[in-house]
């Protein structure tokens, strides 16, 4: 018998996340892992009388797929042909939906080709992060993504619905209140295990994802001023999993906005790599603050570490143009900081988080 989950999953991600409107062209992105799921999203999006355009892959986060970017000449690499990249131009929504048979696929591909594939999509994030396609990202559970977390698959298919499903409504009301004292502020501070990091949001006012991005939502962003960064920051408690890397320990050094210095007790090349991508990569793209409570324990998982109550994340590299930021980058990769043990979160000089508890 079918889970009556994952169809209330899909009515969510099409009704709400997408809020698919007649006549549009919804591209979906998957493996054949996620076809429960991706059943009921086709279905879905037909209630709606649009288009459901299934791009079936091993590689879902990717417009380019992993075994032909090892072998192509690295002149195919650079641009997407003219097929993908008029779709790029034309869909009006996209899904991405992760259902990962292997978390560590494209890690043995060389910087160089990983460096071209992801210019060849600059176009398509540039779409998504000024909100010209609307977009959202969920997760089907995978054996994979199970054992990455440490459960079963029974364990985390609760983990991923019971964060998923929630009132979303009542969720938005929650955040709004914590969101509105940093709403008009000048400086934030994060202070936690081998981290004191200042950073600007002056005239940048909070994002709230209560549904409408990624699934599970359940946080509050903004753009950073781009040269305001100062400090150091390290994500000693998280590792990170970056373009099948492992990336465990990372600290990194601001000044003037610019990471100046960076190291990692495991997967230093990996993150050297991605702060040589481009000029915009060592400078923040986002600052998010993490307010799900049905999510609480680590997973390896960022989709979902970022939404943790109790925890921060900063992106290196690109930020959402509509968020008033103007940092560029081909890279977005968020670094999740746990401030649950001794951590504090200060908005103009005001402690309003300690420990992972809000004191506003």
């Amino acid at each position: 018998m079918s889970d009556p989950r994952i169809r209330k999953l899909a009515e969510l991600l099409v009704n709400r996340s997408l809020d698919v409107q007649p006549g549009w062209q919804v591209v979906i992105r998957t493996t054949p892992l996620a076809r429960p799921l991706l059943t009921e999203v086709a279905k879905a999006v037909a209630r709606r009388e649009a288009y459901a355009l299934v791009r079936m892959t091993w590689n879902e986060r990717s417009r380019v797929d992993l075994d032909w970017a090892r072998e192509a000449p690295l002149e195919l690499l650079a641009k997407l042909p003219e097929i993908e990249a008029y779709s790029v131009e034309h869909e009006d929504a996209r899904l991405t939906i992760l259902a990962p048979e292997d978390l560590h696929a494209g890690a043995d591909l060389e910087p160089e080709r990983r460096r071209l594939m992801q210019r060849s999509q600059e176009r398509s994030a540039e779409r998504g992060r000024t909100l010209d396609v609307r977009w959202a990202v969920t997760q089907f559970p995978t054996e994979a993504s199970a054992q990455e977390a440490g459960m079963t698959l029974l364990e985390f298919e609760d983990y991923v619905y019971g964060a998923c499903l929630r009132d979303w409504d009542a969720e938005h009301e929650r955040m709004r209140r914590y969101a509105e004292r940093f709403d008009g502020a000048s400086e934030v501070r994060i202070v936690g295990r081998e981290t004191d990091l200042t950073l600007s949001i002056e005239g940048r006012e909070a994002t709230i994802d209560h549904g409408l991005r990624n699934m599970p939502a359940g946080e509050f962003f903004f753009g950073p001023v781009e040269d305001s960064a100062e400090g150091v920051v390290s994500f000693a408690e998280f590792p990170s999993i970056y373009q099948g890397r492992d990336v465990a320990g990372a600290r990194l050094v601001f000044e003037g906005g610019a990471i100046v210095e960076a190291s990692a007790d495991e997967g230093e090349d990996a993150l050297l790599a991605a702060l040589d991508t481009d000029e915009g990569a060592r400078r923040l793209g986002e600052l998010g603050i993490g307010c799900n409570p049905g999510i609480t324990q680590h997973m390896r998982n960022t989709l979902f570490d970022e939404k943790i109550d109790g925890t921060i994340h900063l992106a290196i590299g690109a930020s959402y143009t509509f968020t008033g930021a103007t940092n560029k980058s081909a890279i977005h990769w968020d670094l999740v900081k746990d401030l649950r043990a001794g951590g504090g979160l200060w908005c103009d000089g005001e402690l309003v988080q300690q420990d992972g508890a809000w004191l506003i």
